[in-house]
């Protein structure tokens, strides 16, 4: 009975369910370009559906998350550390965490940029969606490297990906100085608390992409042992 859950849940890849995970993640991150879109043009309507999307790819995806921890067979040999697994999972669900965090606080208190970090803010945002994408690319070539045992020249493509993934995430801390920077030149022309929910939020944005990233420095420590 065991073995026919583990087949239903798992298929043929025993990191089928973590791949699904993590598309289920990057489909949730992913709305936060429209979602700063809405919120950058003050379409505060279309912002809440956005958030209702998000918020609905994040219950989707822990409800993913809850199914591998259940049925993951304690003493069944895998081709992968269950502990790597798991780790690896609750770094991909962090993601979708933050993204539902980041988005749910902006709606809650309306907030409004201003003009001059628009474009700048949207261009950290599609980064930081580019580093979950990446992220999930990596994800998805584990399939690869469980068919190989973790040898030969998968190895090298996966670290390739890692390193592409590191540099991506490395791109978004410079936006987000760069960010940082001409708010704190507008600082005395803004209600001081807006100010402190906008770095908040710029913190907060940065954060998807280094949960992004650090999903790739687990799967580094996966190929390592």
């Amino acid at each position: 009975m065991v073995t026919n859950v583990f087949a239903k849940i798992f298929g043929s890849s025993p990191v089928r369910p973590l791949q699904l995970h993590m598309a289920k993640v990057t489909a949730c991150v992913s709305e936060l370009e429209a979602y700063f879109n809405a919120v950058i043009a003050g379409d505060w309507k279309e912002a809440k559906a956005i958030y209702k999307s998000i918020s609905k790819l994040e219950r989707e995806a822990d409800k993913l998350k809850k199914q591998l921890r259940l049925n993951l067979p304690k003493g069944m040999m895998l081709p992968v550390s269950r502990r790597d697994l798991l780790e690896v999972l609750t770094m991909q669900d962090n993601v979708a965490n933050q993204a539902k965090d980041v988005s749910g606080l902006i709606l809650g208190r309306k907030m409004i940029f201003p003009e001059i970090l628009a474009d700048h803010i949207k261009e950290f945002v599609a980064r930081c969606i580019d580093t979950c994408n990446q992220a999930e690319i990596t994800v998805n070539e584990l399939d690869e490297l469980v068919e190989t045992g973790f040898k030969g020249s998968e190895i090298q493509i996966v670290e390739s990906m890692i390193r592409k993934l590191d540099k991506i995430e490395s791109e978004t801390d410079k936006i987000q100085i760069s960010i940082r920077s001409k708010l704190y030149k507008l600082e005395k022309e803004l209600p001081p608390i807006d100010v402190m929910f906008m770095y908040k939020v710029i913190e907060a944005i940065g954060e998807v992409a280094d949960i992004s990233q650090r999903v790739g420095s687990r799967l580094q420590l996966m190929l390592a042992r």
